[in-house]
């Protein structure tokens, strides 16, 4: 299959790239900084910001299926990298007439979501880092959720938890809507969307994924995913 990756030289998108050229698939990597990306059999690197409706066309073109790594730091501003680049790349899709997307969101846009006996991260971390530090960035999730629900594309919206690095693949779990966890590995997130696109067990609807073998540290976390700066 050949795979668009958007945000393919971000943490998650690397994972994707890498996991799918190792299970056989052709990825054209779609970056707005090329160089970051070294030249791999199977791999095709197109430049384009990913709210740039002609630039995404032109990534699409041959394309079986899309996946979005797209990701924003936290900001007091206005944030729309979701929105945007969900408009871009859904109607890019449709004049392409590629109907498979899968777009990495989060468990924070279910309002529903409160991780079981996590009494610390429910009552201080998340209502302090997600919905005060992160209000506006997960606002913006949510109305890319809202724009690609209204497609007839087969999509799926991969609702990670908070997003940490691990080297390997874990036993990881997904559910529908979101997962009963706190955390994800980034490397257990890109192999369940991988694992998703083959088996569509989750099509037109959300997914959660969590990893459960491991821990991040959540200073570490909170400091790496929302506060330093790349």
């Amino acid at each position: 299959m050949r795979i668009a990756v958007f945000g393919a030289n971000g943490p998650t998108g690397r994972h994707l790239t890498d996991q799918a050229l190792a299970a056989g698939h052709e990825v054209v990597a779609v970056t707005r900084r090329p160089g970051s990306l070294s030249a791999r059999p199977g791999l095709t690197v197109a430049v384009a910001d990913a709210t740039d409706p002609a630039a995404v066309h032109a990534a699409l073109d041959g394309t079986d299926a899309v996946l979005s790594a797209l990701g924003a730091r936290f900001s007091k501003e206005t944030i729309t990298t979701y929105s945007a680049s969900a408009t871009a790349i859904t109607e890019g899709m449709a004049r392409h007439g590629i109907k498979r997307l899968l777009v990495v969101s989060s468990s924070i846009a279910d309002p529903n979501w409160r991780p079981t006996g996590a009494h610390f991260f429910n009552h201080v971390l998340d209502p302090l880092v997600n919905r005060r530090l992160g209000r506006t960035l997960h606002e913006d999730m949510r109305r890319m959720e809202d724009e690609i629900r209204a497609t007839d594309l087969d999509w799926t919206l991969v609702r990670p938890s908070g997003l940490f690095e691990h080297p390997v693949v874990t036993d990881y779990r997904t559910t529908e809507t979101s997962a009963d966890g706190v955390f994800t590995a980034r490397v257990d997130l890109a192999a369940s969307m991988l694992r998703e696109l083959e088996e569509r067990r989750y099509v037109r609807t959300a997914m959660g994924v969590i990893t459960t073998a491991v821990k991040p540290n959540i200073a570490k976390l909170i400091w790496n995913e929302g506060v330093k700066k790349k």
